[in-house]
């Protein structure tokens, strides 16, 4: 499933790098190469959807990224005891560095 919504968020993207490429900001763009507004599609139509598929791409892109994001497994964390995992101590828990008196029973 996380395959199928990362080929789909990839081709979403590529396509909207051609529909943000087909329009012009200052109005002309792709819409401007049909002449009359009385062709089929004319001019306010040919906006409204280069306007409509760069949103909805753009929206494609956003939420399964997201939904993407949710599906993927956390590594599993390993909860270790402190204990024994503390630097500078020694087996019988005495800092290290200190030793324990010595008993000398010759005496």
């Amino acid at each position: 499933m996380e395959a199928l919504f990362s080929i789909i968020i990839m081709i979403s993207s590529i396509l909207l790098v051609f529909v943000v490429f087909i329009q012009n900001p200052k109005g002309g763009g792709l819409s401007s190469d049909f002449g009359s507004a009385q062709q089929l599609g004319g001019v306010q139509k040919t906006n409204d959807f280069i306007d409509k598929a760069t949103w909805s791409l753009a929206g494609i892109v956003a939420v399964l990224s997201i939904v993407l994001t949710l599906r993927m497994k956390s590594p599993e964390t390993v909860v270790v005891d402190p204990a024994q995992t503390e630097q500078g101590q020694t087996q019988d828990g005495q800092p290290a560095g200190q030793q324990k008196p010595a008993q000398n029973p010759a005496k």
